[in-house]
């Protein structure tokens, strides 16, 4: 998906004696891009790395595991249905994607699964999670890197 918005960069040249001349440019924004596509198209992270994060992210949403902002309307079943149901039922959907999960998680390890956490899942720049953490700039792209690679040897990518 795309939404694109155009962003006004206003940076200002400061000349002795004088007041700011401020020089206006835009930029094409994608806001609906992740940050993992973002770092994925300016070739931070390989085809490896961003398949683990995008595997790891749809494990994350199946389950459900985000905070929701309204009531779930999903429809109640029929009643007098008959049958086995077809496909998995959501519940256990729901269930084996929060395990998928849990097992990334842990096989990228206690100190890899925040930034991973923060970068993949809840869709974090990583110059805020880098800040939220604690950690120095430019830190957070070397650690979800070594993240997302234990990630990709758990789901056996190659």
């Amino acid at each position: 998906m795309r939404e694109l918005v155009e962003k006004e960069i206003i940076s200002g040249v400061v000349v002795p004696g004088r007041t700011a001349k401020h020089r206006q440019r835009t930029v094409t924004v994608n806001l609906a891009e992740s940050p993992l596509g973002w770092l994925r198209s300016r070739g931070h992270v390989d085809a490896r790395q961003f398949e683990a994060g995008e595997r790891l992210r749809l494990d994350y949403e199946t389950a459900a595991l985000g905070p929701r902002v309204t009531m779930c309307w999903d429809s109640a079943p029929r009643a007098g249905r008959s049958g086995p149901p077809v496909g998995l039922d959501p519940a256990l959907a729901q269930i084996s994607a929060k395990r998928r999960f849990d097992a990334a998680i842990d096989a990228a390890g206690p100190g890899l699964s925040d930034i991973l956490w923060r970068v993949v899942c809840a869709c974090e720049g990583l110059g805020p999670a880098e800040k939220a953490l604690g950690w120095p700039s430019r830190a957070g792209k070397l650690v979800l890197c070594l993240a997302l690679d234990r990630v990709a040897s758990h789901y056996g990518l190659r």
